[in-house]
């Protein structure tokens, strides 16, 4: 657990690649930063909690960022099971999410999506159907059988909700600096499995990392397309994944060792985004990537 040593420690840490800094960002300017986003941003379980609603945890990516300086005030309306619908809609007691992103906002990053292709769903059917043949793909074939990879599909659908949300965020903030940040590496890069401690058949691990692959693909496309960054977030996370050893992953297994939920970032894992972010922000001026 988290002690206020090491957040300091952590402060301390990230507030490094701060100091690249371009304009309307750093300690000098009232900056007003929005996250919005799903449970990889909200940080479920991690300490310390501080909306039982949305599982947001106070040493989530969006806090450590703003802690390095990039923000002067914070408004983290993550949540945990957000969609894009819930930029619109109310979840819980947590407002639709785009209504935080006003026309004085100077920094927004977005982090959604991954609940848009069923990533629970998924990761519960894969591991169900796992017995059925270990050394096998009986997840792939599950979502292949009808001769269309489905969850393929399902990421092409996304690809226009993510754009709706980017214009959504123009039109409220049409000065903002706007980050589309992707998902960590949650599996071997390699292709490898872990079976038991990530309950997969072995050629599932394979199919499921390009299938998160395909996810950043689209959500660096559309971000491109909407002259918005995008926060490569997997690359600076592989050799942490979720089948590493409990001292090296930033990513817990189904059964998580450390306070995060299962199959989502521990603390370190989103220190590691907000690396990711802050370096992101110490390159380039204004909009676009």
């Amino acid at each position: 657990m988290a002690t206020a040593a090491t957040g300091c420690a952590l402060v301390v840490a990230l507030a490094a690649p701060a100091a690249a800094q371009g304009p309307g960002f750093g300690h000098g300017h009232g900056t007003r930063y929005v996250a919005l986003g799903d449970s990889y941003t909200s940080g479920p379980l991690i300490p310390n909690q501080t909306d039982a609603n949305c599982a947001r945890s106070d040493h989530n990516y969006p806090s450590l960022v703003a802690a390095a300086g990039r923000a002067t005030v914070l408004k983290d309306v993550s949540c945990s099971g957000a969609t894009t619908a819930e930029m619109w809609q109310a979840q819980g007691t947590n407002g639709p999410q785009l209504d935080a992103v006003r026309s004085d906002t100077d920094l927004v990053t977005v982090q959604v999506g991954g609940n848009d292709i069923g990533f629970g769903s998924v990761i519960t059917t894969c591991a169900q159907v796992a017995s059925q043949d270990l050394a096998g793909a009986p997840c792939r074939r599950y979502y292949t059988s009808g001769g269309a990879d489905r969850l393929a599909l399902a990421v092409v659908a996304t690809a226009p909700k993510i754009a709706r949300v980017l214009k959504g965020v123009r039109a409220r903030a049409p000065h903002a600096r706007v980050v589309v940040v992707g998902y960590p590496d949650l599996l071997p890069d390699d292709g490898t499995g872990c079976y038991p401690t990530v309950p997969f058949a072995a050629q599932d691990f394979a199919y499921l990392r390009d299938t998160e692959k395909r996810l950043n693909l689209m959500l660096r496309m559309v971000a491109a397309l909407h002259r918005a960054a995008y926060v490569d977030t997997y690359r600076p996370t592989i050799g942490h994944d979720m089948c590493k050893a409990p001292a090296d992953r930033w990513i817990e297994p189904l059964r998580p060792t450390s306070p995060a939920a299962p199959a989502h970032p521990n603390a370190r894992g989103e220190q590691a985004m907000a690396r990711a972010v802050l370096t992101r922000l110490g390159t380039g001026h204004g909009h676009g990537r």
